[in-house]
């Protein structure tokens, strides 16, 4: 079974399969992530890897446009259901398979990227362009945040210490936050 039918097998089964409306491990991940953003707003966003639209129900309130995107069909349709009942416009939802699609970059480039609970889930190389793509597609001052479940599971490729360490070793990148706990690493960088 390949990833993306792994994910989609997941949401077909469950509209919520990582419980990330009512787990409070989840919701306090969320309220972290949100209160690490060093700006109060950002004109342009993307959050690769959606799901259901929780966290881009959130991200929209400090956005002034937001593209969000996720492989399974089924994410798509839940994250686009929960849009709709908000009736949000600036939200410009798509289904890529990121990294190999990726979403077109507005002038000057994004000046938010929000990843998740994702990148663990990249091949080696997979994770060598999406770390291009990211980059190449964040605006000079930019700021590029990565969350990550500390812990192993089967069906996670990369170690979230050892994939923020290499994100962090990046010399185009200057550390804004670093909030470690024993289940997660969040950090902020900011593009030179």
């Amino acid at each position: 079974m390949s990833q993306r039918q792994h994910f989609e097998a997941l949401y077909q089964a469950c509209a919520d399969p990582w419980n990330v409306q009512t787990a409070w491990y989840e919701r306090r991940k969320r309220q972290l992530l949100l209160a690490a953003l060093p700006r109060e707003r950002y004109r342009h966003a993307f959050e690769p890897g959606c799901g259901n639209g929780e966290m881009t129900i959130a991200l929209l309130e400090r956005c002034d446009q937001l593209v969000a995107a996720d492989f399974s069909e089924s994410a798509i349709l839940l994250c686009n259901a929960r849009i709709q009942r908000e009736s949000r416009r600036d939200l410009h939802l798509q289904k890529l398979e990121v990294p190999r699609q990726w979403p077109q970059v507005p002038d000057g480039g994004f000046d938010l990227l929000v990843v998740s609970e994702l990148a663990y889930y990249l091949s080696d190389s997979e994770l060598g362009l999406f770390s291009e793509r990211c980059l190449q597609s964040l605006a000079p001052g930019g700021h590029w945040l990565m969350c990550h479940w500390r812990h192993e599971a089967a069906d996670l490729l990369q170690a979230a210490d050892t994939l923020h360490a290499q994100m962090g070793a990046n010399t185009a990148l200057r550390s804004l936050v670093e909030h470690r706990e024993p289940d997660f690493l969040l950090d902020v960088w900011e593009k030179l």
